[in-house]
């Protein structure tokens, strides 16, 4: 909070509630669990976790050798059309809690460019892709308020790994 010279008082504004972080759903996660199988019929797969992921209820990446994860293939998308992207992702195979710092990237991932090399992809009302960019050493948090307030006709972002093109979470504005 700042403080002029005649007592008016302005709250100071940042990046902060400029966008919201989507993850997959707790309750999403528990229908799978619990029909051992994806949204396409597949059967889930459970393994020993040999990579980092992240899950993507809690955004936060697995302990190799240690989680225990499943692998099941996932749409982010809500209509059917060409940029329709089912794909494999990871959540944990055990119950957990969804990210909850929705109004910034998830810290974990952010940090780690190394196993989570990331990109934006901008998508339009209709679902069609109108935005890419790489994340490479930019701050994703400022990236993605840059892409937002430069780009008006992109209604989210997805999240995704640069190397394996997977869905990480979707992005909409704040």
């Amino acid at each position: 909070m700042h403080c002029g010279v005649m007592n008016v008082c302005t709250i100071k504004t940042d990046k902060m509630n400029k966008f919201k972080i989507i993850p997959l759903s707790k309750e999403y996660a528990r229908t799978v669990r619990a029909a051992k199988q994806d949204e396409f019929g597949n059967a889930l797969i459970e393994q020993t976790a040999t990579g980092k992921g992240p899950c993507r209820v809690s955004l936060k990446p697995f302990k190799v050798g240690e989680d225990k994860r499943l692998l099941l293939s996932h749409s982010p998308f809500e209509l059917h059309n060409a940029f329709n992207q089912p794909g494999p992702v990871f959540i944990n195979a055990e119950e957990v809690e969804e990210y909850q710092d929705i109004h910034r990237f998830p810290p974990e991932i952010k940090a780690n460019k190394e196993s989570f090399p990331l990109s934006l992809i901008g998508y339009n009302a209709l679902q069609q892709m109108i935005f890419t960019q790489l994340v490479g050493d930019d701050d994703v948090d400022e990236l993605i308020v840059k892409i937002f307030a430069g780009h008006p006709a992109v209604e989210y972002l997805h999240a995704r790994n640069s190397e394996a093109c997977c869905y990480i979470c979707k992005i909409i504005r704040g």
